[in-house]
């Protein structure tokens, strides 16, 4: 017996049964040996680990652009607190950690440059629209590895299709990921508008205070808490309605306070014009993208499509050094 198959009978016998199993997998689009040593959901978190569109996530806004600051965010240590939070509640649950962490690592790939506001002007900008969550997918199926994609199995791609509110996802596995997501970028955004002043703890609601906790680090507890509590044993990832209204609550402040604040967001539309002047350049010049998307383009793809792929790989840094290269004057060399 191999070292992968004593792990997934370990599955089989210490986790819950409403978890979900390596063995039960619906498999990949394309079938493959099995690895000798690692589970299929194993294999896949290592795949997204590894891939290049999980590194450029590190220079990539989660909500401050370009913030002049080394604590705040970015949209990599955004996924690493949601992957951190979904496997602390998929452990206690006895569900399985490999399935939460890969869609927890894999959710937000498909993020564009400086946060929402890149994802709104591609919306704006492509004909078939642009959903990170759906670019996510895109990206493990199609755009890594020159094409091949990852290869990965249908309940990670499930799972990293449907983490945003009005999708579900098939398993309990993704349903923690889902819920993951807002308990962390409520939180952490909270601790970053307080480092940047645009707030202080005092400025959110007593009443939400009161119900999730005094402190981030009291608001996360009471959160990952009452899910696992209410969770245990039903066969499904629930809050209590006052934690969760209070949850909502919260959110809805930080729409008012923060997501929608002048200082935070002052330099969005200066970011939607860079997206949106590179766009209409490489729609003149396609012939400068990199092979892999002029192949695409000439096998059928459609030209915005390829472009917006494109585009949205982009960090922050690089797409304002193509912009700089494409639109502003560069000095002349010494004679």
């Amino acid at each position: 017996m191999s070292i992968r198959e004593n792990l997934e009978q370990i599955e089989e016998i210490h986790l819950s049964p409403f978890a979900t199993l390596s063995v039960n997998s619906r498999g990949r689009e394309r079938e493959e040996p099995q690895c000798d040593i690692r589970p299929v959901f194993q294999r896949d978190r290592d795949r997204i680990l590894h891939c290049k569109s999980f590194r450029r996530l590190k220079h990539k806004t989660q909500v401050f652009l370009t913030p002049k600051g080394d604590h705040y965010r970015t949209r990599l240590t955004h996924t690493l607190e949601v992957s951190q939070n979904a496997r602390t509640i998929g452990k206690a649950l006895r569900l399985n950690q490999d399935l939460v962490e890969a869609i927890a690592l894999g959710h937000d790939l498909g993020h564009t440059p400086f946060g929402h506001s890149g994802e709104r002007i591609l919306n704006e900008l492509c004909e078939d629209g642009y959903h990170h969550n759906e670019q996510s997918v895109r990206i493990v199926e199609l755009l890594e590895k020159d094409g091949r994609g990852l290869n990965l199995t249908w309940e990670v791609r499930d799972g990293i299709l449907n983490h945003q509110t009005s999708n579900m996802p098939h398993t309990l596995e993704g349903k923690i990921v889902r819920l993951s997501d807002k308990i962390a970028y409520i939180n952490h955004d909270v601790d970053d508008a307080i480092r940047a002043r645009i707030m202080t703890e005092e400025d959110i609601p007593i009443e939400i205070r009161r119900v999730l906790g005094m402190t981030t680090k009291e608001r996360l507890d009471t959160l990952i808490h009452n899910i696992i509590m209410k969770s245990e044993g039903q066969g499904d990832i629930l809050m209590s309605r006052e934690i969760e209204e209070a949850m909502q609550d919260l959110r809805r402040f930080m729409f008012q306070k923060v997501y929608q604040n002048p200082v935070a967001k002052g330099e969005e539309e200066k970011a939607e014009r860079l997206l949106c002047e590179l766009y209409y350049y490489y729609m003149e010049h396609i012939e400068i993208l990199p092979q892999q998307y002029q192949r695409m383009y000439q096998n059928g793809e459609k030209k915005d499509r390829v472009i917006c792929d494109y585009i949205s790989g982009m960090t922050d840094q690089y797409a304002i050094m193509k912009y700089q290269e494409f639109f502003l004057p560069r000095a002349w060399e010494n004679g």
